[in-house]
């Protein structure tokens, strides 16, 4: 950084504005650069200014400010992310809401260990029960499912070791690796993956680590038809492809991150998901 690019108040309103307009963060940054700024300048910049112009917005409206979240590390528009013992593709980035969709996170072989070595656990899938801090079954999910306790097996803990770094969060921020089987008919309803602070079993859940901040899907096998991860609010749908995952993180428990999903009806063959999601804090 130079100490002759700083941001003005003139290019604070620029951003806003063009942010407003519907131009995308990727945008603001190439025309920044295009203007003379540093690369990193200007996306700290553009960072910087959204993030506190939407925690304005917030506390204007009455909603929750935002919080750190994690983020995979995408400057310079890299095709892949060294997450270790693995280089993961880096096929599609979405700045509002942030969506990033990775290929080749995992091995057919490593898919294949995780689902075998979930096989005998399954059984229907529970949501959180938000009025009392449980869990119940629900209409809307129709999927059987099991928990691995976090680092259970060295399959779980080589992918938990694998995510924190591609996505800069701690390991003991993450919740234990939940496995889903869709059969044909089977789908989750479009739902929130944070847990609703007017609902009184909230706290209670928020005990364990904080709020949720981001979701990683991650496709364990390649169902014939149907069966892909959609964001209504965008539009979005995410085709579920064998080894990669689509990851979305929302700084606040509001409707405003744009992070309405749901997965769509299996209509032919199965579909076998695993799904992490990460906390604020460590989770206990």
């Amino acid at each position: 950084m130079t100490a002759s690019q700083h941001v003005t108040p003139e290019l604070r309103q620029w951003i806003i504005e063009q942010a407003s307009s519907g131009i995308t963060a990727p945008a603001l940054i190439t025309a920044m650069q295009a203007s003379g700024w540093a690369e990193d300048v200007a996306v700290q910049a553009v960072e910087e200014v959204l993030r506190a112009h939407l925690d304005q917005v917030a506390r204007e409206k009455g909603r929750p400010a935002g919080v750190p979240v994690p983020e995979p590390s995408l400057a310079d528009s890299p095709l892949f992310i060294d997450a270790g013992d693995r280089q993961v593709e880096v096929l599609m980035a979405m700045a509002n809401p942030r969506v990033v969709l990775f290929g080749n996170l995992l091995s057919p072989e490593e898919c294949q260990a995780i689902i075998d070595a979930a096989g005998s656990r399954m059984a229907r899938s529970l949501t959180v029960q938000t009025r009392t801090g449980g869990e119940e079954v629900n209409a809307d999910r129709t999927s059987d499912g099991m928990f691995f306790e976090r680092g259970e097996n060295e399959a779980v803990a080589r992918l938990e070791r694998r995510i924190a770094r591609l996505v800069n969060w701690p390991v003991e921020n993450g919740e234990g690796l939940q496995v889903l089987h869709y059969r044909p008919g089977a789908e989750y309803k479009p739902h929130y993956d944070y847990f609703d602070p007017a609902q009184p079993g909230t706290p209670t859940i928020l005990k364990r680590g904080g709020q949720r901040v981001a979701t990683l899907v991650i496709y364990l096998n390649n169902p014939a038809k149907g069966g892909g991860t959609t964001f209504p609010d965008v539009p979005l749908e995410v085709s579920p492809r064998q080894g990669n995952a689509v990851f979305f993180s929302y700084d606040r428990p509001h409707p405003s991150t744009r992070t309405l999903h749901g997965g769509a009806p299996v209509t032919e063959g199965e579909k076998w998901i695993a799904t992490k999601w990460l906390r604020e804090r460590e989770f206990k």
